[in-house]
C-alpha cells in the first residue's frame, strides 16, 4: 500500500502589499509573505511544522527572512527599472 507523504512549503502574501524594490533584480515586485512548511498525507495539509515571515520577489523568486531594522525600499509612483530606457519600444522590420 502506497502512502503519499510530503512536507511542501506554501507561501501566502501578508500585511502591507505596497510594491517594494528587490535588491537582486531591481524590480518593484517584492512583497511581505508568510512561508509555512506542512506535513501532508495524501495531498492534504495536516500539521504546520515551520513558519517564517519573509520578503519575496515575485520575479526573481528571491526570499529573505524578515529582520528587524531592514526592509526593501518602497517603490515610488512611476518607478522604472534602472536598465530600462524611457519610452523604449522594440524595433520591427516591416516587410516590403
Amino acid at each position: 500500500m502506497d502512502f503519499f507523504l510530503g512536507c511542501p512549503t506554501k507561501i501566502r502574501p501578508e500585511g502591507d502589499q505596497a510594491p517594494r524594490v528587490c535588491p537582486r533584480c531591481n524590480n518593484a515586485a517584492m512583497f511581505a509573505a508568510k512561508s509555512r512548511t506542512w506535513f501532508e498525507f495524501c495531498f492534504v495539509p495536516l500539521i504546520p511544522m515551520r513558519t517564517k515571515h519573509i520578503w519575496m520577489c515575485g520575479i526573481c523568486q528571491l526570499q529573505t527572512q524578515m529582520q528587524p531594522g531592514w526592509e526593501p525600499a518602497i517603490a515610488q509612483p512611476g518607478y522604472q527599472h534602472p536598465n530600462m530606457q524611457q519610452g523604449y519600444q522594440p524595433g520591427y522590420i516591416r516587410p516590403k
